[in-house]
């Protein structure tokens, strides 16, 4: 897909999905794809829609298959197929908890005698990673009888057993459900949590990867595109980017906020030299901004230390307050948070130096996706942080029409929408190379016949800078600015 695509909830820009349609054909024309993040009835659960009652229908609040079916027409649409769990008040959860062993859903969900058939050991139990604190499965009443299901995430959360022919089958009428809705791009949401191997972490395995390859296969025979999520040590990105359409690119996020909190390139440069190439250039996301994904993992170095991770967090919270400590989690047997819960605008604390970073996400290989409350320069939403104690919800702020008007009118998110129409240019079909300019300082140039385009930029701590470069058809032009660039075309 040519051009850059937004990351939205159909209720939280603009209030449904209407108002999204009406600034796809206005100011956010040159966004050529959307994904639109868990529509399914409930949108608005214990997980905000990553918890479905049931995944195979609309919440009628939003509208229905027609209207995805509408805008599939004009943008490629991404949806999630969230694979390893359902809502515990799901039918067919309810009618297993009712029936046990006599429902037709018996197998469809994932106990701990499944897993362990034989007893589990405290040495096997812990050894799970959990990327909440506690233990993955929860205690529940079943045709009479208490059982342990399997809850990786939330107690309201059950996983499903995706080795079970139910669990498959289940997994295959979803993807009758967005094939018929006109989903382009499927998004395996968890997938490195649904495979549960005894004697391992069970994430990101050789069984996970195994499956991977398989629903991948799968959802291609529906013609669909296969993107997968997975906050994962850079080396787990590297061996499952082969197996799939699109991986995302969660490390250049944490090397970016490195390189512009310590004035140095030398890490992205690293990066750089590996990068898969099929890659969704992200930054910041519905989940908060990921820092675990370029640390060490499990002994593992990473392409920054652990006590570089810990100096991100620091600086997070002195800009935004102290409030990024508070809002964001430690996660199941680690010392730090795996990201940080703000804005991306508040984390950098610097303007300049957030559209830099949003020019890297742009011109880098790959097809840049951004958040609707980064493209907006949303600060923290620390309002609905207090009313709801969620720690993501910081970064999850409902624009009402007005916010959206007034926010479009800003500097920043005026940069971005050029970054955008360039974006869009022809010379993004052609050659890529980077080269370090200096201690603080890189360029991306793309070169595509007479065509011409470079960002340089330089990271020095309270003084960044940057310089994008056109040549094309249209003459030569330089951006020096925000406000320059926000003219850019």
């Amino acid at each position: 897909m040519s051009g850059a695509s937004i990351l939205v909830y159909a209720e939280r820009v603009g209030g449904n999905l209407g108002h999204i349609e009406k600034l796809l054909k206005g100011p956010l024309a040159d966004f050529n794809g959307i994904h639109v993040l868990p529509f399914f009835h409930p949108y608005d659960g214990d997980d905000a829609g990553f918890d479905p009652i049931d995944h195979k229908i609309v919440d009628p609040r939003l509208g229905n298959w027609a209207d995805f079916k509408r805008l599939a027409d004009t943008h490629e649409l991404t949806a999630d197929l969230i694979v390893n769990h359902a809502s515990a008040l799901s039918p067919e959860f309810i009618d297993w908890q009712e029936k046990g062993d006599a429902s037709e859903y018996a197998g469809l969900f994932l106990t701990f005698d499944t897993v362990f058939p034989n007893g589990g050991t405290e040495e096997g139990i812990t050894s799970f990673y959990r990327p909440r604190p506690g233990m993955p499965f929860t205690a529940y009443e079943v045709a009479g009888k208490r059982r342990l299901v399997w809850t990786t995430f939330m107690p309201s959360q059950v996983d499903i057993d995706i080795k079970h022919e139910k669990g498959q089958a289940y997994l295959r009428s979803i993807l009758d459900a967005l094939k018929s809705g006109g989903v382009k791009v499927v998004r395996l949401d968890a997938v490195g949590y649904a495979v549960k191997t005894p004697g391992t972490d069970s994430f990101m395995t050789p069984e996970t990867l195994e499956f991977v390859e398989e629903i991948a296969e799968l959802i291609q025979s529906y013609g669909m595109r296969v993107l997968v999520e997975v906050h994962a040590h850079y080396t787990q990105q590297l061996e499952i980017a082969p197996l799939v359409d699109l991986i995302y690119d969660f490390q250049t996020a944490p090397l970016l906020l490195h390189s512009f909190f310590t004035g140095t390139v030398d890490r992205l440069d690293d990066w750089f030299k590996i990068r898969p190439a099929n890659c969704l250039n992200v930054l910041d996301t519905h989940d908060g901004y990921g820092v675990i994904d370029g640390g060490p993992i499990n002994g593992r170095p990473g392409l920054i230390t652990q006590d570089e991770m810990a100096f991100i967090f620091k600086k997070a919270e002195e800009n935004t307050g102290g409030h990024s400590a508070i809002a964001s989690v430690v996660p199941q047997w680690f010392t730090l948070p795996h990201q940080i819960n703000a804005t991306l605008p508040n984390i950098v604390g610097d303007d300049v130096a957030y559209v830099i970073m949003r020019a890297v996400q742009f011109f880098l290989p790959g097809e840049p996706q951004i958040y609707y409350v980064g493209l907006f320069n949303g600060m923290d939403d620390v309002e609905l942080f207090n009313k709801t104690g969620q720690g993501r919800d910081v970064n999850r702020h409902n624009y009402t029409p007005e916010e959206i008007e007034a926010a479009l009118q800003q500097p920043v998110t005026q940069a971005i929408l050029g970054l955008a129409r360039l974006r869009k240019l022809p010379v993004f079909e052609g050659v890529f190379a980077w080269s370090v300019v200096g201690g603080d300082a890189l360029r991306l140039d793309w070169v595509n016949g007479s065509d011409k385009l470079s960002l340089e930029f330089s990271t020095k701590v309270g003084a960044p800078s940057f310089t994008v470069s056109v040549t094309d058809a249209n003459g030569s032009r330089s951006y020096n600015s925000i406000e320059e660039l926000g003219s850019a075309r």
